[in-house]
């Protein structure tokens, strides 16, 4: 979703600012460019099948990049800086999921006919996401290297379900689980919710909180220690020295974000080599960012149940008249409201305010210094209707499930974090009414500029599943921190996340190149990496520049819209597999019509960029009805010793008129074909190799 004058950086020219999408004419055919500007106005046309090579600028928010000069050798030089600096970074990384690889867990066993059942009692019908989160956790509890998943869903989308079923399965291989909550309220709402699905099931819950007696905690530790309680359910005392487990299998972290980093540093040393399951609707940039680039295996929950509609969201400033409206239509159809205020200090006034505002209101507070059996019991009687409306702190954000509640007002909204205003939106919206949320914020000229990209996030995010964009927003506002250690890496405010990403890649193969350790290190985590597997296959040549003066674009009369298009062009050039073209072909002709021939020839330059890679062809040029194939230029390149290289020489020696091979005036070897009429023809050839 490039605008113009949106910030870009070209992984071989730097730094520059995107000006829309041009058509120029190449030998007579036209062809469509992306635009970009340099320093000194310099322009540069990038064809659309080198799309991969641009990504959008982010870093931190309001940093404004330095513009890049083209032909200047400064980027390079950053690069290269970055490069090593990254190399450092990724030869850590890979040692990181090394020792993961090499770290014995406890493999589960197969689904139980009690697992079954329990799954099969679920009420509502699993959405495909969930399928795929529940799969996948199997998977991982299956095989003996311990699992670590993040699963990002939205709020009210079913990960606490997803929880139950994984700490079932661990149950049944009599094995203990921790879940590990941020707030006490949390640690009771699970703790009811998983003893009403087990129920029926030999298993037993209990939960450690600090509103629980010294005589009950000491009860359920020792219960702990002997094996007779299963499921835990806990805050951070759940990590104290003094409780101790008889046999822990599973570890399960809601909301991650909300701990701090002693608290993750005690979760490292317990679960290194026990089965850990995170949850979050929003996780924090680094955890995403781990996630992202496979150091974690992520399982997201896009799909929402069915019948939910998204919550209607708008940002107003504190005003007497929209706070009495809401909560009185609220409750003229039923519903019940929660109003957040997070000053324990004058919290009473603001219950007083609605009491005045709409006097029908049975209005009742909620905050972390009441006593504890009093919160409890203010709880109860809000979940339970005897309420209209309660006026809270944040200690309602996470997981309560109160379906009748469909309003809710934030104060101050202006002073809470992204994730937090998301998490407290997902407490309306549960059933199959309209929601809404109210955002109440000083006038947007007195906010500062981090808090109203803030609240424009949540306006613009409103849809259903929309948590796993905020967090991509949250990265974008907040900078991503360095992947291994606290300090943020000031590289990513210099190149943008998205390029960085693409050279920790780039750092990543060289090593696998230059160090054979590591490359043995790599292979260990390629196999255990699905996102590393294209590493892989492209060993010796990571990119095929394409250049050519067919006509290949997306046509005008085909698809109209200027961003449309862009986002087409991005998409198929993101395509790495031909089931994945296939189904991109099929869908183009579904909603735009049969496919004229530019398109095909356009698609079919996917696939030549895929094979030319695969053959080890750096550049290819087709102008003229002249194909011209360059190798890779690295004279000293392992590729000619390998059998793709060791392939081309025989198909040359047993079809000496298919093609010329030779080296051209800058001492290249390339590979020559006379009269190719497409690229067809061009697959034609060499696929015949």
């Amino acid at each position: 979703n490039l605008q113009p004058g949106d910030y870009v950086t070209h992984i071989d020219h730097g730094v520059g600012r995107f000006a829309g999408l041009e058509k120029i004419d190449a030998g007579g055919k036209q062809q469509e460019a992306i635009r970009l500007v340099y320093r000194d106005n310099d322009i540069l046309y990038v064809s659309i099948t080198s799309l991969h090579k641009i990504s959008k600028f982010s870093a931190a928010d309001g940093h404004l990049p330095k513009m890049n000069k083209l032909g200047s050798n400064a980027w390079v030089q950053l690069k290269n800086r970055t490069k090593t600096k990254v190399k450092e970074l990724a030869y850590d990384l890979i040692k990181l999921y090394a020792q993961r690889k090499t770290l014995q867990g406890f493999a589960f066993g197969q689904d139980s006919y009690l697992q079954t059942e329990l799954e099969a009692s679920f009420i509502y019908e699993d959405t495909p996401d969930q399928e795929k989160a529940t799969a996948a956790f199997k998977k991982d509890m299956e095989s003996s290297s311990p699992m670590d998943r993040l699963v990002c869903g939205d709020v009210g989308f079913g990960k606490t379900e997803v929880a139950i079923r994984a700490a079932f399965k661990a149950v049944a291989d009599s094995k203990q689980v921790a879940v590990l909550v941020p707030t006490t309220i949390l640690a009771m709402q699970h703790f009811r919710t998983f003893s009403e699905r087990l129920k029926d099931f030999p298993c037993k819950v209990d939960y450690i909180s600090r509103y629980r007696t010294a005589k009950q905690k000491k009860e359920t530790v020792e219960q702990l220690q002997n094996g007779k309680i299963d499921i835990v359910i806990g805050t951070h005392s759940i990590l104290g020295k003094d409780v101790k487990f008889k046999d822990l299998g599973l570890m399960i972290i809601d909301e991650e974000q909300k701990f701090g980093v002693a608290a993750k540093d005690k979760l490292k040393a317990i679960k290194a080599n026990v089965d850990t399951l995170t949850l979050t609707a929003t996780p924090i940039p680094r955890t995403l960012q781990f996630s992202m680039m496979g150091a974690r295996d992520l399982s997201v929950i896009q799909t929402p149940p069915p019948n939910r509609f998204p919550v209607q969201t708008e940002v107003c400033t504190f005003d007497e008249e929209i706070i009495r409206d809401a909560v009185a239509f609220e409750i003229s159809r039923g519903g019940q409201v929660f109003f957040i205020h997070n000053r324990v200090q004058n919290i009473a006034e603001i219950a007083g305010l609605i009491s005045r505002l709409v006097p029908d209101a049975r209005v009742c507070v909620g905050h972390g210094q009441m006593d504890g059996n009093k919160l409890e019991e203010t709880m109860l009687a809000f979940v339970n209707g005897e309420y209209d409306v309660l006026v809270a702190t944040t200690i309602i954000e996470s997981g309560l499930d109160i379906s009748n509640a469909n309003s809710i007002i934030i104060n101050s909204a202006h002073m809470f974090g992204l994730s937090d205003l998301h998490q407290m939106r997902g407490r309306v919206g549960r059933s199959n009414k309209k929601a809404f949320c109210y955002l109440l914020a000083p006038p947007v000229i007195a906010l500062t500029n981090e808090a109203r990209r803030r609240l424009q996030t949540l306006e613009e995010f409103s849809d259903l599943g929309s948590g796993f964009n905020i967090a991509l927003r949250d990265l974008d506002i907040r900078g991503a921190g360095n992947l291994l250690g606290a300090e943020q890496s000031g590289f990513i405010n210099e190149i943008g996340f998205d390029m960085y990403m693409k050279i920790l890649d780039e750092a990543i193969q060289e090593l696998r190149e230059e160090d054979s350790n590591f490359a043995a290190t790599a292979e260990d985590a390629i196999q255990y990496n699905s996102q590393f597997k294209q590493i892989k296959s492209h060993i010796f040549v990571q990119d095929c520049q394409i250049d050519t003066d067919l006509e290949i674009l997306i046509p005008d009369d085909y698809v109209e819209n200027i961003s449309e298009r862009l986002i087409l062009y991005k998409e198929l050039d993101d395509i790495s597999e031909e089931a994945a073209l296939e189904k991109y072909m099929e869908r183009m002709k579904d909603r735009f019509g049969t496919m004229p021939q530019p398109v095909i020839e356009l698609c079919n330059t996917i696939r030549l960029r895929w094979l030319a890679m695969e053959l080890g062809f750096e550049k290819i040029l087709l102008k003229r009805k002249k194909l011209i194939c360059y190798f890779i230029s690295r004279a000293d390149s392992p590729y000619y010793e390998s059998p793709v290289f060791k392939k081309i020489l025989d198909h040359v020696k047993v079809h000496p008129r298919h093609g010329n091979m030779k080296e051209n005036a800058q001492r290249k070897l390339i590979y020559v074909f006379e009269n190719i009429e497409d690229i067809e023809h061009v697959l034609r050839e060499l696929r015949s190799i």
